[in-house]
């Protein structure tokens, strides 16, 4: 009797009181929070996010969709008026940066608190629709081949950056100049390429009326020269004439349709310096020409800022208040967008123009100094810090000022740019041959409608072969994941220098929300969301990339 647990008897009314308001919300349907009590909160469910929502398919070719009929209904009525204003389509200018991270811009909590003050940025984003949740490619060709072919880089087949004269490139691809040239487009490219530099995949042969810019990436062109960073190539007189005479392309050059790309200027330790102010000016002038024509235009802006090795301007050097060669780029990337910006207002053209900025991925880690994500991981790996992106939209009069966290991805300006050229939705998988499948969404009703939701369900993260990870609102389930630091613990580890774990353990899975670092791994207490986001993973595997195969052409 000494050891009988004592139980006392006043508090069996209570108990038996529980029990029936237990049982009494199970006969009613009502079983939430009944383990640990009833619930009495309505609790809330936001309307962009889709966990227990299916996707609907609108063609063969093209990835299923949340359609909004309400928002699209509303998008439509706006762009015909617009049209009828104008008397033609609106003009579509992609403004892409270079490893700039998440938060190196105020709008993201950035900019002055980091450095590098970037008030027109932020005045533009602040008018326009930031999306907090938007998504690149692990690195830049990846990502920079998605736009043009609105496809992840498993079906484009540029997985990497091919660098020094390597193969590969957009030769043979549809691609959004392209088609929107057919559709009566002016096409303007402008900066830097880097998606093929044989002839088949230079811009002016794969839709680009015009194009002034380089090949390449920056580094290719000045590493091998200075002294401070390659002394071993640059002091060695036989390596530097080997690097000298690469198969590559060393110039600033002009491509027009129909004809070879033409040197322009060489790129040194000199002319480097300038490239952005010369690019911002080709720009302008393509801006103001454009004025009055009766034909819309697309512009692509790629800024040679800021990927490693910057070398500033002279009129920027310095000025920043971090005094880096990082976030002296940083003032002048935020000063060459203000230029375009001006342009269009100078020129008539801004209520008939969207505006899209972004980076095609987040900071890169092995080479100091770089950008800043608040996130875990650098460009090269599918953390939130490689593939999450600094993105806004702005259209005057057309996008009202918001935040939203639905899901974007860079895909998705692909069939949002062919939205705007009047051919929405299920139109788009008509105009592809049917072996080509698009990835990207169109967003142009989650874009331009007052209070529009994402049409996009879930990012698939790709790292370069590897199918890596899935998101559904704000969990993420990683298959395979990047370590930084697996190989070495010295120096500057990121994306380019650790190593891949291709199989983890079934259940590594991140509340983004509560876990933005991706560091506590939450899959195991919530099965019922692991399993939706393992079949959305076997969804793409079996219905689409069974249909459509992985298209690897680049070495590997």
């Amino acid at each position: 009797m000494a050891n009988r647990p004592f139980f006392p008897l006043f508090l069996v009314p209570a108990l038996l009181l529980c029990l029936a308001l237990s049982l009494s919300d199970a006969l009613a349907g009502n079983e939430r929070g009944s383990m640990t009590g009833p619930a009495t909160a309505k609790g809330s469910t936001q309307s962009d996010q889709y966990l227990t929502v299916q996707a609907v398919k609108i063609a063969e070719n093209m990835e299923p969709v949340i359609p909004h009929p309400d928002q699209e209904k509303q998008v439509k009525d706006k762009l015909a008026a617009l049209e009828k204003r104008f008397g033609k389509k609106p003009n579509i200018v992609v403004f892409l940066t270079d490893d700039v991270g998440w938060m190196d811009v105020g709008f993201n909590g950035g900019g002055i608190a980091v450095g590098n003050d970037t008030p027109v940025l932020d005045k533009f984003a602040a008018d326009g629709l930031i999306l907090t949740s938007a998504y690149s490619q692990p690195s830049c060709t990846p990502t920079r081949a998605t736009i043009m072919t609105g496809q992840l880089p498993v079906h484009h087949g540029l997985q990497y950056p091919p660098m020094y004269g390597q193969p590969g490139g957009l030769e043979g691809a549809v691609t959004l100049p392209k088609l929107l040239s057919d559709l009566g487009y002016v096409t303007q490219g402008v900066g830097k390429w880097h998606m093929g530099e044989n002839e088949g995949s230079q811009p002016q042969n794969v839709g680009f009326d015009d194009f002034r810019g380089f090949l390449s990436v920056s580094d290719m062109y000045t590493e091998w020269r200075d002294v401070y960073y390659n002394p071993e190539i640059a002091l060695n007189p036989a390596r530097f004439a080997y690097m000298d005479k690469l198969d590559f392309n060393h110039n600033d050059v002009h491509c027009v349709k129909g004809q070879p790309c033409q040197a322009v200027q060489l790129i040194d330790l000199d002319t480097i310096k300038n490239l952005d102010q010369d690019w911002t000016a080709y720009a302008e002038k393509f801006i103001k020409d454009q004025s009055g024509s009766k034909k819309p235009f697309f512009l692509y802006f790629g800024t040679r800022g800021c990927h490693f090795d910057n070398y500033p301007n002279d009129k920027f050097a310095g000025k920043s208040r971090a005094h880096t060669t990082y976030s002296d780029c940083m003032v002048e990337v935020d000063d060459n967008f203000g230029r375009i910006m001006k342009a269009l207002e100078a020129s008539g053209q801004l209520e008939n123009t969207l505006v899209l900025f972004s980076s095609d991925n987040g900071p890169e880690g092995e080479v100091y100094p770089y950008g800043r994500s608040p996130f875990r991981g650098y460009k090269g790996t599918t953390w939130e810090g490689g593939v999450r992106v600094p993105t806004f939209v702005y259209w005057k009069g057309m996008i009202a000022p918001r935040k939203s966290e639905g899901l974007f991805d860079l895909a998705d300006i692909f069939p949002t740019a062919l939205n705007l050229a009047g051919k929405p939705g299920a139109e788009i998988g008509k105009m592809l041959p049917a072996d080509r499948y698009v990835d990207g969404i169109d967003q142009a009703s989650f874009l331009l409608a007052d209070k529009g939701d994402s049409n996009r369900r879930s990012v698939l993260y790709w790292m370069l072969t590897t199918f890596a990870a899935v998101r559904i609102d704000e969990f993420k389930y990683h298959q395979a994941v990047q370590v930084t630091d697996l190989i070495t613990q010295k120096g500057w580890n990121a994306g380019f220098s650790g190593g891949v774990l291709d199989k983890t353990g079934g259940t590594l899975m991140f509340n983004l929300y509560t876990n933005p670092q991706e560091d506590a791994s939450v899959g195991l207490r919530h099965d019922p969301v692991l399993s939706i986001l393992q079949t959305e993973f076997g969804r793409y595997r079996r219905q689409v990339l069974a249909k459509f195969p992985p298209n690897f052409k680049l070495p590997h």
